[in-house]
């Protein structure tokens, strides 16, 4: 149960802070000013996704018992938003090379875990 509530809360992290850079990229004016006060007014953004993101890691290294496992996971659960993002943000379909990479990094994190 802790591992579902883990990756749960890394996935709704994650797609916290990685929606908030992404809007950024597409609607924010790259001058200093209006991204300061982007990044201003999307702190209190940060406070929640950060704990969600903590006690994420915490639950899977919990559920798993090694924190490799907790970090490597929510890196793969952080690319899976990351597609979702640029398709969300940029409307960019993934290719069948992102997918064949990211199979490659998920066989090698079951190589990784592999006794």
């Amino acid at each position: 149960m802790s591992a579902v509530l883990g990756f749960t809360c890394l996935f709704i992290g994650l797609v916290i802070v990685n929606a908030v850079y992404s809007y950024q990229s597409k609607h924010i004016d790259p001058a200093f000013g209006s991204t300061f006060l982007f990044q201003l007014k999307m702190l209190p953004l940060f406070l929640p996704a950060n704990l969600l993101i903590g006690y994420g890691v915490r639950w899977v290294q919990q559920s798993f018992g090694q924190l490799t496992t907790a970090l490597v996971s929510a890196k793969i659960i952080e690319l899976l938003v990351c597609l979702l993002m640029g398709y969300m943000f940029m409307q960019e379909m993934p290719t069948w090379k992102t997918w064949v990479g990211l199979l490659i990094i998920i066989g090698g994190f079951i190589l990784m875990k592999w006794k």
